[in-house]
C-alpha cells in the first residue's frame, strides 16, 4: 500500500511522519490538518488540485477527494466553485469574531438532567459542533439526497443524475393522491418494511418477515411502545450503566424500577446480571449492543451467548436498541440475529444517519408480539407518516443510504482520530477504547460543575451523571467525536477544567 508520507503540500516543507492507523484518505487528511494547525498552510492558501495531489503523494485521485472531504467536514478547508480547495481562516485568527457570531450571546441552561440536555440540543443558539450533541453535524448530512427522496416519493421529476426507483421491488411506488388522503397501514408503510426485512436478513443476519416489522416515529417511540406493551408500574427493568439518560428518565416516569448492570468493554457484567435476575425477576433488559451509548463499545460474541442463556433461564425479554447500527460493521454480533427474535425485540431508526428531523424508526419482533405492538401503536398514534417512510425505502432500495453511511463512517473515523488527540492533550483519559460516535472520558474533575460553566459560555456538554441510573458525582463525560473537533471548545474546556482543580497538562 502506498504511503502519504511523501513531499509536503504546496509549501514544500518536510512533513512529520504519521501513524499507520486509518485509511490513506484519513492519513492524508490528518497530515494536511496538522500543517494547517501549525501554520504551515496559511488562511487562503490553495491546496493542490485533486490530480496534482494524487501525483505528489503517490495515491489515487479518489484518496485525495476523500481527504479533502474530511478536511471540509472539520472546517479546515473550503471548496470554491470552479477554483479548487482553499484553507479557511484559522481558529486563532477568527477567535474574536467567532465569540461574537458563532458563540451564543447568552449561556445555555446547565444540562442537569435528561430533559435539560435535550432542551439544550434544541436551543436556537446551540453551536452545531457542541460536544454534548447526540447527532451528526449538519455538514455531514446529505440534504440533496433527502430532497431527491421526497421528490421521488411525491411522484415529481427527480433532478438530473438521480437514479430511478426500483419498480421491480415494488418498494418505492410514488404516493398517489388517494394515499395522501387516507390513513396509512397500522403496521407502517409496506415498502419500508419490505426493504428493511431484506437488510436485516441480508446484512445483519436477523431473519424476519415484513409482517414482523412495525414502523414507529423514531427509535425512541419504538422503545416507548415496547415498554407500554410489556410492562406495568412497579416492574423491574435491567439497564446498562452507563446508559442512555432519556431511557432512564422515561422508564422511571412510567413507574418502573431500574436495575443497573455495569457495562464493560465486552458487554454487561454477567455476574451482576445473574444476581439481579435471581433476586428481582425483571421483565425486560434494555441494551445498546452495538456502539453503546455512551461508551462506544460493542458486545463480544461470547458475552452475547451468555446473555441469551440467562434470558432463557429467567424468562427475560431483551430489547436491542441498534440506533447506531448504520455506523457499525454489519458483522458486529446482534442478539436478535443469534436469538432469531424469540426472546429479543430489535429496534433501529434513521434519524441518526439521515437527519434528526426524519423521525422514522422500526422494530422487529416475533409475530404474535408484533401484533400486540401494532395495537399499542394504534392507541398512541394511529399510524405513522407514510411519506417519510417511503422516502427512506427509496433510499434503501437504490443503495443510496448505504453509500451515504459509508461516507459518514469515513468522516467519523477521521474525526475520532483528531478528537482523541485533542482530548488527551487536554487532560482526558479514555475509559474505553474509542469507537463509534461517542467517547467515554475521564476528565479528572467533577463534570457536573464543568458542564454548568461550559454551558454558561455556550458549550453544551454531556456530564457523566446523566448516564447513570442512580445519578451521582463523577469525573466522566461523553464526547461526540463528530462534533467535538472545534479547538475553541478545547481551549474553553482546558480553562474551566483547571479552574476546577484539574492538573495543567502543558
Amino acid at each position: 500500500m502506498p504511503s502519504v508520507n511523501n513531499p509536503a503540500l504546496a509549501t514544500g516543507s518536510a512533513a512529520t511522519p504519521l501513524p499507520a492507523a486509518g485509511t490513506l484518505g484519513q492519513q492524508l487528511a490528518a497530515r494536511v490538518a496538522e500543517r494547517i494547525q501549525r501554520g504551515g498552510l496559511s488562511a487562503g492558501a490553495r491546496l493542490p488540485s485533486v490530480r496534482e495531489g494524487a501525483r505528489l503523494h503517490g495515491v489515487s485521485p479518489s484518496t485525495v477527494v476523500a481527504a479533502y472531504d474530511q478536511l471540509q467536514a472539520q472546517g479546515l478547508v473550503e471548496a470554491r466553485r470552479q477554483r479548487g480547495f482553499f484553507v479557511r481562516e484559522s481558529p486563532a485568527a477568527t477567535r474574536s469574531a467567532a465569540a461574537a457570531v458563532a458563540r451564543p450571546a447568552v449561556g445555555l441552561a446547565a444540562p442537569v438532567d435528561a430533559t435539560a440536555l435535550i432542551r439544550g440540543m434544541f436551543h436556537r443558539n446551540t453551536d452545531a459542533s457542541g460536544p454534548g450533541m447526540g447527532t451528526l453535524p449538519e455538514a455531514w448530512l446529505d440534504q440533496a439526497l433527502l430532497d431527491r427522496a421526497l421528490r421521488q416519493t411525491l411522484g415529481r421529476p427527480a433532478r438530473r443524475g438521480v437514479a430511478s426507483a426500483n419498480a421491480s421491488a415494488g418498494a418505492t411506488a410514488n404516493t398517489s393522491a388517494g394515499d395522501a388522503l387516507r390513513y396509512g397501514d397500522p403496521a407502517g408503510d409496506a415498502s419500508l418494511r419490505r426493504a428493511m426485512a431484506q437488510r436485516l436478513g441480508g446484512e445483519l443476519g436477523i431473519t424476519a418477515q415484513a409482517s414482523q416489522l412495525v414502523t414507529t416515529i423514531g427509535a425512541t417511540h419504538a422503545l416507548d411502545l415496547v415498554a407500554r406493551t410489556l410492562l406495568q408500574p412497579g416492574d423491574a427493568v435491567l439497564v446498562d450503566e452507563p446508559g442512555w439518560a432519556v431511557e432512564f428518565a422515561r422508564l422511571t416516569q412510567m413507574g418502573m424500577r431500574l436495575l443497573p448492570v455495569p457495562r464493560g468493554t465486552d458487554g454487561p457484567d454477567l455476574a451482576v446480571m445473574a444476581a439481579l435476575l435471581a433476586a428481582h425477576r425483571p421483565r425486560l433488559y434494555v441494551t445498546v449492543s452495538v456502539l453503546h451509548n455512551p461508551t462506544g463499545q460493542s458486545l463480544s460474541l461470547a458475552a452475547a451467548h451468555q446473555i441469551l442463556k440467562l434470558a432463557e433461564a429467567h424468562g427475560l425479554t431483551i430489547v436491542e436498541d441498534d440506533t447506531y447500527g448504520w455506523l457499525a460493521p454489519a458483522h458486529a454480533p446482534r442478539l436478535s440475529a443469534l436469538d432469531g427474535l424469540q426472546r429479543t425485540i430489535y429496534i433501529t431508526g434513521f434519524s441518526k444517519i439521515l437527519a434528526p428531523a426524519w423521525r422514522v424508526g422500526l422494530l422487529a419482533a416475533a409475530p404474535a408480539l408484533a401484533e400486540r405492538l401494532i395495537d399499542s401503536k394504534l392507541l398512541g398514534t394511529l399510524t405513522t407518516p407514510a411519506l417519510l417512510e417511503r422516502a427512506v425505502a427509496w433510499c434503501l432500495d437504490n443503495g443510496l443510504l448505504r453509500r451515504h453511511a459509508e461516507r459518514v463512517v469515513q468522516l467519523l473515523d477521521a474525526a475520532r482520530l483528531r478528537v482523541v488527540r485533542l482530548a488527551q492533550a487536554n487532560g482526558c483519559r479514555f475509559v474505553a477504547p474509542p469507537q463509534g460516535l461517542f467517547g467515554w472520558v475521564d476528565t479528572g474533575v467533577d463534570t457536573e460543575p464543568l458542564a454548568a460553566r461550559l454551558a454558561a459560555q455556550g458549550w453544551l456538554v454531556a456530564p457523566g451523571r446523566l448516564f447513570l441510573a442512580e445519578p451521582r458525582p463523577t469525573t466522566l463525560m461523553r464526547l461526540n467525536f463528530a462534533s467535538a473537533q472545534d479547538a475553541r471548545f478545547w481551549q474553553a474546556f482546558d480553562s474551566v477544567r483547571q479552574a476546577l482543580g484539574g492538573q495543567p497538562v502543558r
